[in-house]
């Protein structure tokens, strides 16, 4: 999920909006994190466990990473309140559907899914180097995401 992550961060630039949706334990945080790290932002890309956003910094320059946790949000009115400069930044946020209507025309959306209910075939979990499977779905929204490529 962190290389995912730092495929899509090479695509990004001030103004952009991605959102991550998954079950709990999908990987959007790693994800983002992996995003935080190809980007060179400051400070630990983290679960926003007590914040419902938090602006990194880039350490080069560049527009910052603004991490948004929108599960506790009701509706997309209250991300609005949050009164983040979506124009200068590069927002991620988790939780995310049903959360843009009307805050953008384009975003980028990662719909993560892992397996549940049961051992996964030909996956070891006692190997510290295997990667769990998960089926991840791109899609672009709007002009800016008609012509996505990632490599």
């Amino acid at each position: 999920m962190a290389a995912l992550g730092a495929a899509i961060a090479r695509q990004l630039r001030a103004g952009d909006l991605v959102a991550l949706n998954g079950e709990l334990g999908a990987g959007k945080t790693t994800l983002t994190r992996g995003l935080g790290e190809a980007l060179g932002v400051r400070g630990a890309v983290t679960s926003p466990t007590f914040v419902l956003a938090r602006t990194h910094p880039r350490e080069h320059g560049g527009p910052p990473l603004v991490h948004v946790d929108a599960y506790r949000l009701g509706r997309a009115a209250e991300l609005d309140d949050l009164d983040i400069d979506f124009a200068s930044s590069i927002v991620v946020v988790e939780w995310a559907a049903g959360m843009l209507d009307g805050v953008t025309d384009d975003w980028l959306e990662v719909a993560i899914e892992r397996p549940t209910g049961g051992p996964t075939p030909g996956f070891d979990a006692e190997d510290e180097d295997a990667v769990e499977p998960r089926e991840v779905t791109i899609t672009g929204h709007g002009e800016r995401w008609s012509r996505l490529k990632l490599a």
